[in-house]
């Protein structure tokens, strides 16, 4: 399915849970990994600010795009966020949902003005 680029530049995003692997198969305990490089994935949860509207997302991240620095609570910057839409049967039941994925994940500036 196509993926559709997420324009971050006006929201707020805040860090709720911290990166860990992002597990395949939870019976094997295998972790995910990038199809093209091999990359062990990470997940990670934010809540997503913008327009006055906020939204709890788990987000993936290759491990190397996890920059050092990351506190929960604190505002966060994802680099090259898509949102890629999916849906699968599962035990004969139709799913269906949007998958966030970025590049990167770093800290990000407190807005000026946002601690007076």
């Amino acid at each position: 399915m196509r993926s559709i680029r997420v324009d971050v530049s006006a929201a707020t995003i805040l860090l709720t849970e911290a990166p860990e692997p992002k597990v395949k198969d939870r019976q094997t305990g295998e972790i995910a990994k990038d199809a093209q490089s091999g990359e062990a994935l990470m997940r990670l949860g934010i809540v997503y600010i913008d327009g006055g509207e906020s939204s709890l997302l788990q987000v993936t991240v290759p491990e190397s795009g996890v920059t050092d620095g990351l506190a929960l609570g604190s505002p966060v910057t994802l680099i090259g966020l898509v949102a890629r839409p999916w849906e699968s049967v599962f035990n004969g039941q139709q799913r269906h949902g949007i998958a966030y994925r970025a590049d990167a994940i770093a800290p990000a500036a407190i807005p000026v003005g946002a601690g007076a």
